[in-house]
């Protein structure tokens, strides 16, 4: 279950950050305006409580692995919220990313 919970919470966190980035970049590249911004940047705000609640104690471990799941989220965003059709690279780049956040976050660290 702790498996389950901390792959659930980096989920959270990327929609969280992910959409908050997108949100002041409509804001302020597309000019949605000041309301746009104000909800990503409240948005990001919340993403870094998210990660506070990550079962794994050490700060860097859950930071680094995050990376990962941002990499694979943020193409996952941008075709879902902008039409983006990544290439088999970018595919494959992020495969590697989370097979990355796997080992940083459960791999055995004794």
């Amino acid at each position: 279950m702790t498996v389950a919970r901390s792959i659930l919470l980096f989920v959270v966190a990327a929609v969280a950050e992910i959409g908050g980035a997108w949100l002041v970049w409509q804001g302020w590249r597309e000019h949605r305006g000041p309301w746009w911004i104000a909800a990503g940047v409240m948005a990001l705000a919340a993403y870094g409580f998210v990660a506070t609640f990550q079962p794994e104690a050490h700060f860097g471990r859950v930071l680094a692995a995050y990376g990962g799941v941002f990499v694979a989220g943020s193409l996952a965003w941008g075709m879902v919220a902008d039409g983006f059709r990544p290439t088999v690279w970018d595919i494959v780049g992020a495969a590697i990313c989370l097979v990355g956040v796997g080992v940083i976050m459960y791999a055995p660290h004794n």
